[in-house]
């Protein structure tokens, strides 16, 4: 199988590499993956589709399911097993995780999330792995599980798989799922999961660690869940048994939410707080239906308050217990997100979209997110916007975010930055939160200390900057820098589309963005992705020749390109802005600019506006 070339076999990030313009290394195309960066003509995924029945035992903690996993075999090839995801067992006493002592990431102010259960110690119970009545073998490598067909699946087969099991649910979830006593329940990664087959690597049974997040099947779900009667309960998909869940009075309520760009009090706060006090005996079951997603996720509480409102028949709905403050702001920032990200990207492609507040400091899961209750209004937004940005990356475009963090977590904040600057425009937080990520790369981008994004999430020591913030900076300068804004939009819309319900690949990426710009960029992908290049742009000495002329001679003094912007001081105090483009490093690392001017240049300003990382800022300006 061709897979991305590896930075180990890249002699790219030599300084004596004399020419950044060589073309990058990538797998070669085939009818699968086309040269132009789409979908061949040949482009084949799996399909894994879910019909699955749990019940939530409060008295007991614990979680236990059957379902019927019905899998396609899209593939050209035969399959003698499968390779299942188990993930629960990330909480067992002897998980990688626990032995590894895995560390927390750790984000700007100090914010931590930790991969661990905390020392809970679970797992999850395999009860039955059938297929037409009879057992498979199967065996667990911690997370991961091998489970051996009856007969080889052939190309174009489908296989049902009938499959029981248990778990005790976690108090703290590796930050992406768990509970508050019997109260409140935030559930994701839950049932057994098919692991992805692909046209790369084969089967990819990577590791649940904590530090990798997920790479799904697309597929339908149909899912049964019985809970205390008295929670109300939010999830990936649909309500199919409104009448049996729902008061008549908070079914017209949701209608009329539909049509209101304004919250519409489903459970207000009045009756929240009422209902909390109040024990309902017995069980009450909601049915979920939902189409072409990756995953399954909910949440279950009986103390909820929810608000409604829509946009273009999509329901948006934000669920929180009574006293979650400044929680209250919450829905409007929901709204605007959804139509935000809608309108500058991509179609919010779901009937509805849940955001749950609780324990889990930020996590995304299809057409459901879960969210904390922050004490800032900007970190609110962000975390509740940040969170459901993730339905466009990797919910929409569905990238390997057990490799390839910067795909998912990184093209998702280039975009909340947007979102931020748009919903707090005109404040001095909208007009300056971008320029974050320059202070991130002074702290972060150091020799000795830095990798290469390319590098697999749990090898990251510095997974914030690799993931989060790295990338945005990267597609800020693509798009500001190298491209102009309605190139870049154009592009990376159409990567969106090209790839929305499939499984892009980093080449995938590279090559639309570069066919529909019409721009080289394998110098930029080389630099920003596989190496930890610097930049270093310096202007070294200034020189009027005749009465018409002054040649500015320039430099580059460390690994990265990038086009120059200069600012031109003239003796009368104006001032002028040139542009030079990247071609101008084609010859090398020295450069000489002609400006055809009769007044005095008396100062020469490289990078005026401070929009890229250069690493040495006191080589960037001569004269006065």
């Amino acid at each position: 199988m061709l897979a991305l070339v590896t930075v180990a076999s890249l002699a790219l990030q030599s300084v004596a590499d004399t020419s950044p313009f060589r073309a990058l290394a990538l797998p070669t195309p085939t009818r699968v993956r086309s040269a132009s960066g789409a979908p061949g003509p040949d482009y084949w995924q799996q399909e894994a589709s879910y019909t699955i029945q749990a019940t939530l035992d409060t008295a007991t903690q614990t979680l236990r399911g059957s379902e019927r996993v019905h899998y396609v075999n899209r593939s050209p090839d035969s399959l003698a097993f499968v390779w299942i995801q188990v993930e629960q067992n990330i909480f067992a006493a002897n998980s990688i995780t626990y032995t590894l002592n895995q560390p927390p990431l750790v984000f700007a102010g100090g914010v931590s999330f930790d991969f661990t259960g905390k020392g809970f110690i679970g797992g999850g119970v395999m009860e039955k792995f059938d297929v037409a009545g009879q057992p498979l073998v199967r065996r667990a490598y911690g997370t991961m599980m091998r489970v051996e067909l009856p007969a080889p699946l052939a190309p174009g087969a489908a296989i049902d798989f009938d499959v029981a099991w248990h778990f005790p649910i976690p108090p703290y979830g590796g930050g992406r799922m768990g509970r508050i006593g019997t109260r409140l329940y935030e559930l994701g990664q839950w049932y057994p999961r098919l692991v992805v087959y692909d046209d790369v690597n084969g089967w990819n049974p990577l590791p649940y660690i904590g530090a990798g997040e997920f790479y799904l099947e697309y597929g339908d779900y149909d899912v049964t869940l019985t809970v205390p009667a008295g929670f109300v309960v939010g999830g990936t998909g649909t309500v199919q048994n409104p009448e049996a869940v729902y008061t008549p009075e908070q079914r017209a309520r949701l209608a009329r939410a539909l049509t209101s760009d304004t919250a519409v009090g489903i459970i207000s706060r009045a009756e929240a707080t009422a209902h909390s006090a109040q024990r309902t005996a017995g069980t009450k079951t909601w049915r979920f239906a939902a189409k072409n997603v990756r995953d399954f996720a909910w949440c279950a509480s009986p103390d909820y308050r929810w608000d409604a409102s829509g946009y273009h028949g999509i329901q948006i709905n934000t669920l929180s217990r009574p006293d979650a403050r400044p929680w209250d702001e919450a829905h409007r920032m929901a709204h605007f997100t959804i139509r935000h990200f809608s309108e500058a990207w991509y179609p919010y492609p779901w009937p509805q979209a849940t955001t749950c507040e609780g324990l889990v400091e930020g996590m995304e899961y299809p057409m459901i997110t879960f969210v904390p209750a922050l004490p800032k209004r900007e970190d609110q937004f962000w975390d509740l916007m940040h969170e459901f940005g993730h339905e466009w990356f990797p919910m929409l475009v569905g990238s390997d975010e057990r490799r390839y963090p910067w795909m998912d977590e990184g093209f998702n904040s280039f975009i909340d930055y947007g979102a931020a600057e748009s919903y707090f425009q005109g404040t001095a937080y909208g007009d300056t939160v971008r320029r974050e990520l320059l202070s991130a790369a002074q702290l972060s981008a150091l020799p000795g200390k830095e990798q290469p994004m390319i590098d697999k999430p749990v090898e990251q020591r510095d997974l914030a900057w690799a993931a989060y913030q790295k990338p945005p900076l990267m597609l800020t300068l693509l798009r500001d820098a190298v491209l102009d804004s309605a190139t870049f939009n154009r592009a990376f819309r159409e990567y969106i589309r090209r790839w929305a319900f499939k499984h892009p690949q980093p080449a995938d990426f590279f090559r639309t963005m570069a066919n529909v710009s019409g721009k080289d960029l394998d110098w930029f992908w080389r630099e920003w992705v596989f190496t930890t290049a610097r930049l270093d742009q310096a202007v070294d000495s200034v020189k009027a020749v005749g009465t018409d002329s002054t040649f500015v001679f320039l430099s580059n003094r460390a690994q990265m390109v990038m086009p120059v912007t200069l600012e031109l001081g003239y003796a009368d105090g104006t001032r002028e802005t040139r542009a030079l483009p990247i071609e101008m490093w084609n010859l090398g690392s020295r450069f000489t600019a002609r400006f055809t001017t009769r007044k005095p240049v008396v100062a020469v300003t490289v990078d005026p506006a401070r929009m890229y990382p250069d690493v040495d800022r006191s080589n960037n300006r001569w004269g006065r």
